[in-house]
């Protein structure tokens, strides 16, 4: 803090008190969506993409921005949408897991109980291994 807010604080309290010392109230623009509206928003969101017109289950900046339009009329980029998802609602960044759209789970479990472990295995896993990138065995390595 610099010497002269230090002094213009101290001639304030000394002339009207700690009323003089309140701050003026909120610094910076307001929020163009009121609490209201955010939680309108909210509860859109919650339901899903496909009940919001999207044709699958993932949620982009760009689709949230779109329904934060369609409910307030209130248009946002998507840094913008992105700060009113972490900041004011408290949402975090999900990635979806990757899973192929044709895969069998139980064939799949199958091979990782059957199979794998006979791939995984190396040639010469069960004698002792050399430390030589160039040879497999040397002569100096007991065996």
């Amino acid at each position: 803090m610099s010497r002269e807010t230090a002094s213009e604080w101290s001639s304030a309290f000394r002339s009207g008190g700690l009323a003089a010392l309140s701050g003026a109230g909120r610094a910076g623009r307001l929020p163009k969506l009121s609490d209201a509206q955010l939680v309108e928003v909210e509860q859109a969101l919650s339901n899903g993409p496909r009940a919001n017109g999207f044709p699958t289950e993932l949620w982009t900046l760009a689709r949230v921005a779109t329904v934060i339009e369609q409910l307030t009329g209130v248009a946002y980029s998507t840094t913008q949408t992105w700060w009113i998802l972490r900041e004011r609602l408290g949402w975090s960044r999900q990635r979806p897991a990757r899973k192929a759209l044709e895969g069998d789970d139980e064939a799949i479990a199958a091979w990782a109980r059957d199979r794998w472990p006979v791939v995984k295995k190396t040639p010469g896993a069960d004698t002792r291994g050399s430390s030589s990138k160039t040879s497999p065995v040397s002569r100096s390595s007991p065996r």
